[in-house]
Formats: C-alpha cells, sequence, structure tokens
C-alpha cells in the first residue's frame, strides 16, 4: 500500500518540504532560494512537449525511469505508466472522501491508450480497496456487475453514473451498496451532485491531468473548493505571461511535480481557475473554470481545434465545421455542426474517427455557421 501524505504541521513545514525538492529537480543553472523562485524557468505548454515529443520520442525532454506502460492522449501527447506505487497520486482522493479497504470500485475509466484507467487502479490500489475494471460504455453491463458485487463505490466521469444508475432502475438491478462517487474529467454540476446525494451517494470531485497526475481535489467535508496536493506546486497564472495573479483571479493553471524520479517544471495544463480565498494552512484552488485555449475536454476526452481543422481537410464535402458542447438535463450532448450540402449519415464515420465520442451531426447551409475564429464553442454553464 501506498501511503497518502499526512497533513503538514504547519504551512512553513509544508514550504520547506516542497522547497527542498524543489532544489534538487530544478536545472542546474537555474538558483532556488524559495518558491518564488520558480518565475525564473519558463512555462512549458503542450505546444513545447508534442515538439520536444517529436523530436525525441516517446516522452521528449521529460525522461522517466522505470516505465511499464506508454500512454496515448489527443495530440498525440505519450504519457509514462511507472513502477511501484500511485506516482499518480489519486490515492489522497480516495482517502479523502473515504474509501478504503471496505469498498469495492466501479472503474468506468478507460484502460487503453490514455492513462485515466490505470490512474484510479494504482489510487485503490493506494488505498487497498478491491477493482472492478470495467471502463466506458456498456451501460447495462455495468450495472449488473455492480449490482451483482455489491460495488460501493464508482469512479468516472460525472455524467456516467446517471447513466448506470437508470440502466439499473431499468433492469431491476439493485444498486443500493453504491456509497461513493470519485469523478473527474469533467465538470460536475450541483443538480447532478444533488441527484447523487438524494440517493445517498457521496460524490466528490478530483481535477488532474494525464500529464502531471492529481492536482487538486475535494473532500469529504470540503466541496467546491478543492484542495492542492502536496506532490505538486500550482501558479495561477496571466495566460501566455507566466506572470503570476494575485488570489481570486482567474488565469492559466501551471504545475511543477515535485517527483525526483520523473520531475515536471512549471507546465501548462491549458486550464483556467484561481486559488480560493483562505487563510488555511493548505491553498486550495475554486475548480475549473474553462480553457486557456478553446480546447475543452467532455467525458474524459479533449476536443481540440487542431482536430475540426484536420476533420474538414479530410472531405470535401464540408465547407467548415465547428463543435459546441452544452449541457441537456444530467448529461453533456456534443453537436458537430458542418456546413455542407450531403446528408448527416454520410460522415458518421469521419466524425467518429475524429472525436471518438457520441456526437449529434448537424448539416448546415454554407455560411451559416458564424465567422468568429471558433472551432470549438463549450456552451455549458460553469458551476458556482
Amino acid at each position: 500500500m501506498t501511503v497518502p501524505l499526512q497533513m503538514p504541521n504547519s504551512k512553513d513545514q509544508l514550504e520547506a518540504e516542497q522547497l527542498s525538492i524543489l532544489k534538487k529537480i530544478a536545472p542546474r543553472d537555474v538558483v532556488i532560494n524559495d518558491l518564488a523562485d520558480l518565475q525564473k524557468l519558463p512555462v512549458i505548454r503542450k505546444s513545447d512537449l508534442l515538439k520536444s515529443q517529436r523530436e525525441n520520442p516517446p516522452f521528449g525532454v521529460l525522461n522517466p525511469s522505470d516505465v511499464t506502460h506508454i500512454f496515448q492522449s489527443p495530440g498525440p501527447i505519450y504519457e509514462p505508466g511507472r513502477k511501484g506505487g500511485d506516482s499518480w497520486r489519486f490515492g489522497r482522493f480516495l482517502q479523502a472522501i473515504g474509501i478504503d479497504h471496505n469498498d469495492i470500485l466501479l472503474n468506468t475509466f478507460s484502460y487503453h491508450f490514455t492513462p485515466a484507467g490505470a490512474m484510479f487502479e494504482s489510487a485503490a490500489r493506494a488505498v487497498d480497496a478491491i477493482v472492478l475494471p470495467t471502463g466506458p460504455g456498456n451501460s447495462r453491463q455495468q450495472a449488473e456487475v455492480a449490482s451483482t458485487l455489491k460495488a460501493t463505490a464508482y469512479a468516472g466521469t460525472p455524467d456516467f453514473l446517471t447513466t448506470i444508475l437508470e440502466r439499473a432502475n431499468e433492469e431491476n438491478f439493485d444498486l443500493s451498496s453504491m456509497r461513493y462517487a470519485a469523478v473527474s474529467a469533467g465538470p460536475l454540476f450541483p443538480n447532478l451532485r444533488a441527484s447523487y446525494e438524494d440517493q445517498n451517494i457521496l460524490c466528490r470531485q478530483c481535477y488532474g491531468t494525464a500529464d502531471v497526475g492529481l492536482i487538486a481535489y475535494e473532500t469529504k467535508d470540503q466541496i467546491n473548493e478543492m484542495l492542492i496536493d502536496d506532490g505538486v506546486i500550482v501558479e495561477i497564472v496571466s495566460p501566455g505571461t507566466g506572470e503570476r495573479l494575485e488570489d481570486g483571479e482567474i488565469g492559466e493553471v501551471v504545475v511543477t511535480v515535485l517527483d525526483e524520479q520523473y520531475p515536471i517544471m512549471r507546465f501548462s495544463v491549458g486550464d483556467l481557475s484561481a486559488f480560493a480565498l483562505s487563510n488555511d494552512l493548505r491553498r486550495k484552488i475554486v475548480g475549473w473554470r474553462g480553457r486557456a485555449d478553446q480546447a475543452t475536454k467532455v467525458k474524459g476526452m479533449f476536443i481540440r481545434p487542431e482536430q475540426v481543422s484536420t476533420m474538414v481537410k479530410r472531405h470535401d464535402g464540408i465547407h467548415k465545421a465547428r463543435v459546441e458542447v452544452s449541457h441537456e438535463g444530467l448529461k453533456d450532448s456534443i453537436n458537430v455542426k458542418l456546413e455542407s450540402e450531403l446528408d448527416a449519415d454520410v460522415f458518421s464515420n469521419l466524425v467518429q474517427e475524429t472525436f471518438n465520442l457520441r456526437t449529434n451531426i448537424i448539416c448546415v447551409e454554407k455560411g451559416s455557421l458564424p465567422k468568429d475564429g471558433v472551432l470549438v464553442s463549450d456552451l455549458r454553464e460553469l458551476p458556482n
């Protein structure tokens, strides 16, 4: 079992521990005397990582040791799986919401290509929970397995548990054993959280990425504001500049991973957030507040503007395209709008290959899409 980090005795102790590691992992030509000296280093963005990985495959300038798996996320960007323990640190999230050796976790995150399934697999091992590695989809089978084996916890995107619960109700599967929902990879809307709590399911969210692992998380007693993981240093900076913003100001999330075997320095995850205005021992962020670029995350997968551009180039029948993501009821909806004289069915395979998500394809007249340069539009109302 990997024991999650314990609460430090003081803010000074936490910063001293982080500074000690930072001094070890910083480049030799950069003098680090305090945490603010991180600003001496440039911000690394996904475009930088993509270029580096193309020049030096598979991981570019990042050189992890003890690699056991190589995952691929959209981009493509490659991430390592590593030997032993909970290297992504998600076990701290499960522990914080009460999941332990008494629980059976239905892990509906994908186990192939992207590392989300592996992240929560190692997290469950860290707290000695039993895992049902089901992956995404197959809602009837998910409901049947969870009912038969009396699953007590769920890991997955915020809205997929609703689909499983609805299917269980239709098929008369008893899911009353379900007590916890550990969700990520999408916004957790207040009405969705409330619907789970009405069914006696404690629903909490965490925030992390394939690149840097766990960033922040809610606890059993704390929602909306998320506790920053001890294993990272988070900065909120002005988008595109790397200059730190004041607490409460929304800006770009930049993360430094304090891992001596696989350090990542000032990596922009491309999201917007802000530090919570509190004087607690450990800092908190307010959660996801949008993308620093046009990319958006749906059901654990990013939809990027370059994907839309590539799709248009692949078919002569498409003049222009725009993806709109909205939230209907308790579920996300993806509309792929295409300026084309052809029927929507013609593009079903192309759209599926491009996004690997369930979408609605809508063909519209040429010239009817807005001329605002937006290829991916996220219309979902952000949680308060």
